[in-house]
């Protein structure tokens, strides 16, 4: 199982990571059209469909991505209370009734539109370009497949989690600063949230802005 986690892991982060360039070529284009069309009245017949083209492949194909950084929404202020095995089970639960039956559907639902796409080589109908999109119907069919395969690798990790009590540590990747600041106990605020955090009291006449400076003035 761990095996196959590590391996689901790297194909994920492959594909997220290559396509995550995807936002490069996407900002090139769009301020080519901001540039051409509001400088030299001539805007561009391609410009919306290249941006909505490199948006929704680079959103789909980063989705097993970041399920395999566990980086999708949930409840945290309720999941973060329980213990792991507890953690497992309800994730266990939830990936087998629902993540698996609606990433099928996504693949087959994606299987249909890219075959039927690619039988008539489906142009764009947004501009007179005629911007071919029969393999963007294709993106969502890869990714649904991706999502499927590392949905495997997350169940694995419930199940190890079940066996051993914690979590199959993921593989190292970019984080979040306010996590790095959590793990490193730089910031004590940070593990609080939005609680309360009781801070020391500190007597007025003690208070180091009241104290007078070396040459005995007050500040």
């Amino acid at each position: 199982m761990l095996r196959y986690i590590a391996f689901a892991d790297e194909l994920s982060a492959w594909f997220g990571k290559v396509f995550a360039w995807s936002v490069v070529v996407m900002t090139l284009g769009v301020s080519y059209e901001v540039v051409v069309r509001y400088l030299f009245s001539a805007p561009t017949a391609w410009a919306f469909d290249l941006s909505y083209m490199l948006y929704g492949t680079m959103f789909m194909m980063a989705g097993a991505y970041t399920l395999s950084r566990d980086g999708h929404v949930r409840g945290d202020f309720i999941y973060r209370l329980w213990r792991p095995r507890v953690q497992a089970a309800v994730e266990l639960v939830l990936y087998i009734i629902f993540f698996f039956p609606g990433v099928t559907a996504l693949i087959l639902a994606g299987w249909k539109y890219a075959a039927r796409s690619f039988r008539y080589l489906e142009v764009s109908s947004n501009s007179p370009a005629g911007i071919p999109i029969f393999q963007f119907k294709a993106v969502i069919m890869v990714a649904g497949i991706l999502l499927f395969m590392q949905g495997i690798a997350q169940v694995f990790r419930c199940v190890v989690c079940l066996q051993t009590g914690t979590w199959p540590r993921a593989a190292e990747d970019v984080e979040e600063t306010e996590k790095v600041l959590m793990e490193a106990k730089t910031l004590d605020v940070l593990h609080h949230g939005s609680e309360a955090v009781d801070l020391p009291f500190i007597h007025p006449d003690k208070h180091p802005d009241n104290q007078p400076d070396r040459d005995g003035e007050d500040r």
